[in-house]
Order: structure tokens, then C-alpha cells, then sequence
């Protein structure tokens, strides 16, 4: 199977673009690869019935994020202080490819 590789990653801030949580911010919890989705925290909140375990004994309903499309996210800039969209450059020292703003060109990934 195919590695997918997204412009999002985990501990990302990111704009929600489409959907009923439009116009929200929050961090990436987890990306799931296999859907194109992503888990933000507290957004998307959805309620489970879950039956009692040794994990959760007394069970009872539980509200869990729920996945959104990666389409739907763009990353926040806080140096431009707005959801934009990202680029890829190569850096010089180490030739290594980072993930940067298309507005003003700060750079998301750590060297």
C-alpha cells in the first residue's frame, strides 16, 4: 500500500474551511491516512453509547471528535494571522523540503 502524504500533520493549527464547524480553529490530534481525514481537537464533537469496559466501567454516552476531510482544512499562518495555503521549498543547508506560507513565506516545519 501507498504512503499517502498530506499538507497537514499531527500538532498542526488549522482553519476549518467547509462544513458545520466552518470558520473554527484547532489543533490536528490525529491524521488518518486511509480516509484523507483528520481529527481536530474539540471540533466535530459527535456523541458515542459506549457499554461499560475495564477501560471505562461504568460506560454511558461519550463525545469523541470526529473525523473531517483534509480538503476542508487549510493551515494557520501566525506570523499572517489567517488560514493559508502551503507551499514546498527546498532548504539550502542539508537539501531538505519544508512545508511554507504562500504569503509570506514562513516556514511551518522545524529544520
Amino acid at each position: 500500500m501507498i504512503e499517502a502524504r498530506f499538507h497537514i500533520r499531527k500538532n498542526d493549527q488549522v482553519y476549518i474551511i467547509a462544513g458545520k464547524e466552518k470558520g473554527k480553529m484547532g489543533k490536528v490530534l490525529k491524521v488518518i491516512t486511509k480516509d484523507a481525514s483528520v481529527l481536530v481537537e474539540k471540533l466535530n464533537m459527535f456523541k458515542k453509547h459506549m457499554k461499560g469496559s475495564q477501560k471505562n466501567p461504568q460506560g454511558g454516552i461519550v463525545e469523541k471528535e470526529g473525523p473531517i476531510h483534509i480538503s476542508n482544512l487549510l493551515m494557520y499562518c501566525s506570523k499572517c494571522s489567517k488560514p493559508v495555503r502551503i507551499g514546498r521549498k527546498f532548504v539550502e543547508e542539508g537539501k531538505k523540503k519544508v512545508r511554507v506560507c504562500k504569503k509570506c513565506g514562513e516556514v511551518f516545519d522545524k529544520i
